[in-house]
């Protein structure tokens, strides 16, 4: 009989397995991973893993509402203690024992398979063919998981494992969050921000994922973000409807924002990126976003400058260094950057060239605080003296150097 992944919590040497695997994969900055191997090496975990793996639980999540990336929308995400969440993904680690239970099609949350995987599985199936393309966007998935639904499917995935389930079910079924520093009870699915939400999210939809790869459907869905392909429009909406049947079964709904039907001679969209033919970009609704983010943030560094009386150029900097750090570096080490994630898989330039154009406008602005001609007075050489990098030559450099 295999041992328990919460027994696993209190053996040292099962927590210095998953410290090296995340180092190895990049997940941890040096900073993180030393205070993560203090937490290891001076047995911190010790008195929350004995809790648990004596049929305690965790304590009560907070919840916050936070800016949705890029837009002025807001989401809602969860989080434990800090001695909580890094319990969490632990746990969240040896889950990926579980990967031979999901289909190929299913792109989140496995061990080796990445988000671009999609995109060229996708790519190989449709090449050559005239195929229709539905896609759509689940709402608020995560945090609309009913537990009820879950918790029967997550007992047959995990029936090695009966403390594992009792985990989940413990900490899925207590209603309790924090917010703003009082105690309320809320309907919070599988809490997105928490480390095993992903894992979570992967099971509930296992059915509808297995229903289409055995049919033979060409289809990818990456958490909430699902495409699939059909050679005719009877055909699509067949399959259209067969997902709103399982929607409606599972309790979810679609972003209507973000559904899509795609005729043979479109490009789609999927994951971030816009494909056509062979041609892979950066698709219209990434460049929207990223330049809404560019232009709110030099705004607020305009007023910035101006209440404060600095020169323009420590604006420019600002701003310059803001995105750099956006596109090159990642925000956080559980995530890759915004070049990591495109550059790999892009092969046309043009969405870079648009976000590299508006960037400068922008950089340009911050030097006389309005948009005019003599903003060109601030050359190229000018704003590469103040740390711009360009994208399109960064990804070049990418593509020639593999960095």
């Amino acid at each position: 009989m295999m041992e328990s992944i919460i027994t696993k919590l209190t053996r040292q040497e099962a927590w210095e397995e998953f410290l090296a695997y995340r180092l190895q994969k990049g997940r941890f900055t040096w900073r993180e991973f030393e205070d993560a191997d203090r937490f290891v090496e001076q047995e911190k975990y010790l008195p929350l893993a004995r809790k648990v793996a004596q049929g305690g639980g965790l304590g009560i999540p907070e919840m916050k509402i936070v800016n949705k990336m890029g837009t002025g929308k807001k989401r809602v995400v969860y989080s434990f203690s800090s001695d909580e969440m890094m319990l969490l993904k632990f746990i969240a680690f040896q889950l990926y024992d579980y990967d031979e239970h999901f289909t190929p099609n299913c792109y989140a949350f496995r061990r080796g398979v990445k988000a671009h995987d999609a995109i060229y599985d996708i790519r190989r199936a449709i090449e050559g063919r005239e195929m229709w393309a539905y896609k759509l966007d689940i709402h608020d998935y995560f945090n609309s998981i009913s537990i009820e639904i879950l918790l029967p499917l997550l007992a047959t995935m995990t029936a090695d494992d009966p403390l594992l389930y009792r985990f989940f079910e413990r900490m899925l079924t207590d209603d309790r969050v924090v917010y703003k520093g009082e105690t309320i009870f809320s309907n919070h699915g599988v809490m997105a921000g928490t480390p095993t939400a992903p894992f979570l999210a992967d099971v509930y939809l296992k059915e509808v994922d297995s229903y289409f790869s055995e049919a033979g459907v060409v289809y990818a869905r990456y958490s909430d973000d699902i495409i699939m392909f059909a050679p005719d429009r009877e055909t699509l909406m067949e399959y259209k409807d067969r997902m709103a049947a399982f929607l409606t079964q599972y309790r979810l709904e679609v972003n209507p924002d973000k559904e899509r039907i795609y005729t043979p001679d479109e490009a789609f969209d999927f994951l971030g990126f816009r494909c056509h033919a062979h041609e892979i970009d950066i698709a219209e609704s990434t460049r929207k976003k990223m330049k809404g983010k560019i232009k709110r943030a030099a705004k607020a560094l305009s007023r910035w400058s101006r209440k404060n009386h600095l020169p323009p150029e420590k604006a420019m900097r600002g701003l310059i260094s803001q995105f750099n750090r956006k596109f090159f570096e990642s925000g956080d080490a559980e995530s890759l950057s915004w070049s990591r994630w495109f550059f790999p898989v892009i092969n046309k330039t043009d969405g870079l060239r648009e976000i590299d154009h508006y960037l400068q406008q922008h950089i340009r602005f911050l030097s006389t605080g309005r948009h005019c001609k003599s903003n060109c007075q601030t050359d190229y050489a000018s704003l590469k003296r103040l740390g711009y990098r360009s994208l399109v030559n960064e990804y070049y450099k990418f593509r020639c150097y593999g960095r």
